[in-house]
């Protein structure tokens, strides 16, 4: 096997963290013998995964999918399936203006500056485009009532109509299986075969393997005749990997993500040489509710009903502390500060908000509400003995809300107001506690926009190594803007199917 080391000067001028410092040198590797061969294999079946294995097929290239859970779809099986799309044709129909440009200064402006140019803009301008083809090659049916999320300029996004990310991963799985496309799980990555003249020939991996027993399964090696895409997404629930990079996000952390959401496919990534970029760029989800686990579905609430048509609330001083409409790491660290101070963080809205959350998600409220990670109060008064907060604050807090409402300005925290947000006080009332759980990985190997995978020592393409999702770094800078992890997926999802199945044969 070939086997790969780290020099002095690749970690002196290389890499970004010691951490992740990818062996350099090449060593000299006789021909190898694959036990089984494809001509594109895809390693990992989210949103990335399954796009980038259509997109593929649709090429006539034989495929082939591996998953090393014993589930479909990766941390995509939780995804609320929002997705965000500028210059929509459901846009235009509803003559609400927008643009590809609209978005690109959105995730630029809240990505701090951190994402690449190139990239952000490839993303952007091809979500449209991309969103058709998930109608009409993979068979989504989307939701078009429009609305937004905290960092969005324009109402662009849609959910699918079953309101998860099932509804993209079902019917993209059963277009796939048609097909004769190989979907693999219990299927570890264990290794990334390159050779001496730089290309990515194939893989190790353990068939049988069970999460948890890194010895299980049986040894197996699959070549590839064009290339191999990574999409086995985020380190969010590696703690140990994590940690390094964040040392707060510590074993008290929880996350959102599935428990197979850790970090050896990176390692593998950065072995042979891909260069790995703004790892420690971790996002947390704000609005996730302690009461749920995992990602829950409370976040919806907060996020839709809370931040567009309600308030957020510390239960210690009756008062909002931050703008609802923010991006995520503004709102988390809010949250994180009310609840250092002792407080809990609330979201609340009336019945009018929670209406028109129902029109985006139907049947949420019941849901959440049955989990108990949502409380329905029938006047404010009960809400605030509820959680012991001074009536007259909050009061005072509600009052000012919709005088601020009413002059169609947020001169205390800068939100911007939906157009369809109305005052609060329509009995009754209801209540999710907010808790930061980590989320979403920003960084992750870097690409050019034909999503090859580029070296560490040289920055040009790996020849047969693609990639998409959020293992890729450099996208979406600092922080991600909700909605965007979809349309990320998808359109270099599709990118990397193309971009392989096109890639000279070996």
């Amino acid at each position: 096997m070939t086997q790969f080391t780290v020099s002095r000067r690749a970690v002196l001028g290389g890499a970004t963290s010691a951490l992740l410092v990818p062996a350099a040198a090449h060593a000299a590797t006789p021909a190898r013998h694959y036990d089984e061969m494809t001509d594109v294999l895809i390693v990992g079946s989210g949103f990335a995964g399954m796009a980038a294995a259509l997109a593929a097929a649709e090429k006539g290239v034989k495929v082939k999918v591996i998953e090393k859970m014993a589930f479909l779809g990766g941390n995509s099986s939780l995804s609320g399936g929002m997705m965000a799309v500028p210059g929509s044709s459901v846009q235009k129909a509803q003559g609400i203006e927008d643009s590809p440009e609209k978005l690109i200064a959105d995730m630029t402006r809240i990505g701090q500056g951190l994402g690449n140019p190139e990239l952000i803009r490839f993303v952007c301008e091809k979500a449209s485009e991309t969103f058709e083809w998930t109608r009409t090659s993979m068979g989504v049916e989307w939701n078009t009532h429009l609305t937004g999320k905290g960092g969005h300029s324009s109402a662009r996004c849609m959910v699918t109509k079953q309101g998860t990310g099932q509804g993209i991963l079902v019917p993209c799985s059963s277009k796939l299986k048609a097909m004769g496309v190989p979907l693999c799980t219990r299927t570890l990555l264990e290794k990334i075969f390159r050779e001496e003249d730089g290309r990515v020939t194939g893989v190790q991996v353990r068939e049988g393997w069970t999460f948890n027993k890194p010895e299980s399964g049986t040894v197996k090696t699959i070549g590839v005749t064009r290339g191999v895409v990574l999409a086995f997404g985020g380190f969010g629930a590696d703690v140990n990997y994590r940690k390094r990079l964040d040392p707060k996000l510590g074993e008290a952390f929880l996350t959102t993500n599935q428990p197979g959401a850790t970090a050896e496919g990176l390692r593998q990534a950065s072995r042979i040489g891909a260069n790995v970029i703004q790892a420690d760029w971790i996002q947390c989800l704000p609005s996730c509710s302690p009461v749920e686990k995992g990602m829950g579905l409370a976040s919806h609430f907060a996020t839709i009903a809370g931040s567009l048509y309600g308030v957020w609330v510390d239960s210690k001083t009756g008062s909002r502390f931050v703008d609802e409409f923010g991006d995520r790491k503004v709102c988390t660290d809010a949250i994180l500060g009310v609840i250092n101070r002792g407080g809990k963080a609330l979201a609340i809205s009336d019945q009018n908000g929670v209406d028109e959350m129902e029109v985006v998600r139907p049947g949420l409220t019941q849901k959440i509400l049955k989990s108990g990670a949502l409380r329905q109060f029938a006047s404010l008064a009960e809400l605030a003995e509820a959680y012991g907060i001074d009536r007259k604050s909050l009061d005072s807090t509600i009052a000012r809300y919709n005088e601020l409402l009413s002059a169609g300005r947020d001169a205390d925290f800068g939100r911007r107001f939906d157009k369809r947000a109305k005052a609060l006080g329509r009995a009754p009332f209801y209540v999710s506690e907010m808790s930061p759980k980590v989320h979403h990985c920003m960084g992750g190997v870097a690409v050019n926009v034909e999503t090859a995978v580029l070296d560490v020592e040289t920055d040009k393409p790996i020849p047969g190594l693609f990639a998409a999702g959020e293992c890729v770094g450099g996208i979406h800078g600092a922080v991600r803007i909700g909605a965007c992890a979809v349309m990320d997926c998808l359109v270099n999802g599709r990118q990397a199917g193309l971009s392989a199945a096109a890639s000279p044969k070996a």
